[in-house]
């Protein structure tokens, strides 16, 4: 037993066991390590260009990377400038291609270009006038040599190049110091002094191409099978004998030939009693859940999920593929903020100052988002943001200017409302809240100082309960008809009511709906077009439909009036003593009703007692 023990410890503590020999010299998975990975130039190009894998991998995230962009947050003006400047620099397309040759060769950068003398010196982007930057070259790691690693830890550039080396025209070196160069890597080296690539990182495609080769080799080699699908196989006596004489062959050759044409034309194949015939096919049933799954290996090892990889819908019942790409965008948006942001940071700055001419604080960016919402998502959104402005400004606690600058900011940038802060300005700007205060502060002074002489000024608009109704003028012609249909009392006063609410309201701003109707403030209901009769609680009403009734009432909504009903419909209360009255009987009144000018009255906590018929 102590013998073993001692066999084991020269093994060292891993899991041991000597009848299967795991964990002993002759344990064949013992003896797989991982070598060095030397992946050419050539060998990337070649990948790339004739392999549409590799292709994807390297395109697919750095388009995500830049396919949504981002958003500035600044003054409309301010970002009008900076999205000027960045279309003429064309830094979206540039940081686009920086980023695919980065990933396929293991580091590109942006040369930013400022017309300074020396470039060898750092950048600093406070000393960029409007139009400072002048071009944005991208180079890759092919293009530029890095000297000496940072070895200081007190500088921001600890860990990476002191400086680069360009190779530019006519063979001349151009020095340039890190800051002028926006730089984006490939796949991460772990430790530079391991790194073959120095001050570099690796292709992307070191670590998957033996996946990607796997994956094509599976494919072609079953598009090889396809060749194979289906095999005759006819057996002749002594067939390998007698081709020994060179006549025999010919005459064998002109009669299956002759056999295959029949076969062809007929599909009858003949031949002599002796002779067997057999059709051979291959099954490819699996095939596919093979190739499926090496290409799953592949979309592992690139971290794209398959259905964007391949372009295509994801498989399986219930299966959306929501959290594969909810997953990978995460993804996306931790490398725009983690990788590009950094790495952007001075280009920024300096584009900035390009294009304003100055750099205010304020002025700062948001990574749109790559995950894209349908149109009823959209407006959800939309209502929910409507609800949310209404809730904070009912409060009191926030100025009105302020929740109407946030809410127009918030409707465009989620999309729900496009172009609304152009329209605004096209409008006349939003109110002067400011203004509005001041004003309603002069008018309350101005009813406090009347008030305190006996006296109420012109001016006075506070606010009190509202309701609002216009008479029946033709009386008489709905009297008539009432009683033609078995009506026995009809109400006094017969009115259309435009609003009942016990929100206090500023008389003033609901204003007067008399600019609908003629000069002599009355309105005019046409004959005809649906009339209904129904019951409110005890009252036999007739309903019929006004647009100007019904958006003078949602307008005064609009200005926060609260109602006992969500819904508004125009009537005329015709009886509250009707109890014994059939209304499917009853033909509703079909002729016109005329209407006078709007009388504005407070709520009457008692209106019901005041009510009598006749």
């Amino acid at each position: 037993m102590g013998a073993v023990i001692d066999i084991a410890r020269r093994f060292g503590d891993g899991l041991t066991n000597l009848i299967s020999r795991m964990g002993t010299d002759r344990d064949k998975a013992a003896h797989s390590v991982y070598g060095p990975v030397i992946l050419s130039d050539e060998q990337i190009f070649h990948a790339y260009r004739g392999s549409w894998l590799p292709r994807k991998i390297i395109d697919i995230p750095a388009l995500d990377s830049c396919r949504k962009w981002r958003d500035w947050q600044a003054d409309a003006a301010q970002i009008e400038k900076i999205e000027a400047e960045e279309k003429r620099l064309n830094v979206r397309g540039k940081v686009l291609e920086a980023r695919t040759k980065a990933r396929l060769w293991g580091g590109a950068a942006i040369l930013i270009g400022t017309g300074d003398i020396d470039p060898s010196q750092p950048l600093d982007p406070e000393k960029v006038k409007a139009g400072g930057i002048k071009y944005l070259t991208v180079v890759t790691r092919r293009d530029l040599t890095a000297t000496d690693i940072d070895r200081d830890p007190a500088s921001e550039f600890y860990g990476k190049p002191v400086a680069y080396t360009l190779n530019a025209k006519e063979g001349q070196p151009v020095t340039l110091h890190p800051s002028r160069l926006v730089i984006f890597q490939g796949a991460a080296v772990p430790d530079e002094d391991l790194n073959p690539n120095k001050g570099w990182s690796d292709s992307v495609l070191t670590a998957v191409l033996d996946a990607v080769k796997n994956a094509d080799s599976t494919a072609g080699n079953v598009a090889s099978l396809v060749f194979e699908a289906k095999v005759d196989i006819i057996r002749i006596p002594n067939f390998m004998a007698s081709l020994s004489d060179p006549e025999y062959e010919q005459r064998w050759l002109n009669r299956y030939t002759l056999a295959n044409m029949g076969k062809g034309v007929n599909g009858t194949l003949m031949l002599d009693k002796e002779e067997e015939y057999e059709s051979k096919t291959t099954s490819f049933s699996n095939l596919p859940d093979v190739i499926d799954r090496f290409l799953q290996i592949v979309a592992g090892a690139a971290d794209i999920p398959l259905t964007r990889l391949l372009g295509t819908s994801p498989g399986g019942m219930n299966s959306t593929g929501e959290a594969d790409l909810r997953n990978y965008y995460d993804r996306i948006s931790a490398m725009q903020e983690i990788e590009m942001q950094p790495a952007m940071y001075r280009m920024d700055e300096a584009i900035i100052r390009s294009a304003l001419g100055s750099r205010p604080a304020e002025v700062h960016y948001i990574w749109s988002s790559l995950w894209q919402i349908s149109d009823k998502e959209r407006a959800d959104i939309g209502k929910i943001n409507a609800e949310t402005i209404k809730t904070l400004n009912d409060t009191g606690l926030y100025p009105p200017e302020a929740l109407a600058n946030s809410g127009a900011n918030m409707l465009v940038e989620n999309s729900i409302l496009p172009g609304f802060e152009q329209e605004i300005e096209d409008a006349g700007g939003l109110p002067d809240y400011e203004m509005e205060a001041e004003q309603e502060a002069e008018q309350e002074r101005l009813r406090l100082a009347a008030a305190a002489k006996g006296k109420q000024p012109v001016t006075d608009a506070a606010p009190r309960t509202l309701y609002i109704r216009r008479d029946v003028l033709n009386v008489d012609d709905i009297r008539k008809w009432a009683r033609s249909q078995g009506f026995e009392t009809v109400q006094d006063g017969l009115h259309v009511t435009i609003i009942h609410t016990w929100t206090p309201m500023d008389w003033i701003k609901v204003g007067s709906g008399d600019e609908w109707a003629g000069n002599d403030g009355k309105i005019e209901i046409a004959p005809g077009g649906p009339r209904l009769m129904e019951r409110f609680g005890e009252a036999v009403v007739l309903q019929f439909a006004s647009s100007r009734l019904t958006w003078r009432h949602e307008d005064i909504k609009r200005l926060g009036a609260e109602t006992d009903y969500p819904d508004y419909q125009p009537h005329i209360t015709i009886s509250w003593d009707a109890a014994n009255i059939d209304l499917r009987a009853i033909e509703p009144y079909k002729g016109k009703i005329e209407l006078g000018p709007e009388i504005f009255e407070e709520v009457n906590e008692n209106w019901r007692a005041t009510v009598t018929e006749e």
